[in-house]
């Protein structure tokens, strides 16, 4: 069997799923191999909308599911919440996935459902990633991953599956754009999502606006970097203002 074969057949034994939709490609593709192999009937998607998600994934998010029958839960959190992600320690990303992921969780078993999938692929696997480890405690599976699905694959079906958005660039969690140790408040999320917004805005493709104290620094394609420094563009940029 090829790689799409056996996701068919590991979603076919998992009978009915919950699928964690982010609004990225990789969820977005999972989601919609669900939808096909199993139906409405047996997917649900959740999305969990907080100051870490980038905007426009959540835009996507529910764009992806306008135009299906599935079900879709919202679930607003505060990260605030979560003991110590403020101070952003080196193993942040566990205690986060680990603390969202147990309401994920409440909320699919509430609505029916007990297998929860996410979106990870077989190249998350290869970096840094203790949030990982929080999924793979709490029994969240990772059939992308667990099939050697690579993120150049998950494009290149969901191109073929007519999936809008396969050519999407990623958006990394908003707390990423933070050195470790450094504070991570509410409003500096919010600077950097309206940050890279307005630099989407002006025309980038793949942007990170990265934060040290007082100080951001841009991140941007090879050949779109020239455009940043062009007359026309800074005076757009001003025109916008900066970010509250």
């Amino acid at each position: 069997m090829d790689k799409m074969d056996e996701l068919r057949a590991a979603l076919h034994g998992y009978g009915q799923v919950a699928v964690a939709l982010s609004g990225g490609v990789d969820s977005t593709f999972l989601l919609n191999s669900a939808l096909e192999t199993l139906g409405p009937n047996c997917v649900l998607a959740l999305t969990i909308t907080s100051r870490v998600l980038p905007t426009r994934e959540l835009e996507a998010a529910k764009a992806t599911l306008a135009s299906t029958e599935v079900r879709h839960i919202l679930l607003e959190e505060d990260v605030a919440n979560i003991p110590g992600f403020a101070d952003n320690p080196p193993d942040r990303c566990y205690h986060c996935k680990r603390y969202l992921f147990i309401k994920v969780i409440a909320m699919a078993k509430e609505a029916g459902f007990t297998t929860i999938l996410d979106g990870t692929n077989a190249d998350d696997l290869h970096d840094y990633r203790p949030g990982l480890q929080a999924l793979q405690e709490l029994g969240v599976k990772s059939p992308l991953a667990e099939l050697g699905f690579t993120k150049a694959e998950i494009r290149k079906q969901s191109r073929s599956m007519g999936i809008p958005g396969w050519d999407r660039p990623s958006l990394a969690c908003l707390a990423t754009r933070f050195p470790l140790g450094e504070a991570v408040t509410a409003q500096a999320l919010a600077r950097v999502d309206e940050a890279e917004e307005a630099l989407r805005a002006l025309g980038f493709s793949q942007v990170r606006v990265r934060c040290h104290g007082d100080l951001a620094r841009i991140e941007l394609l090879q050949d779109e970097l020239g455009r940043l420094w062009e007359a026309a563009l800074r005076t757009q940029w001003h025109a916008i203002g900066p970010p509250h």
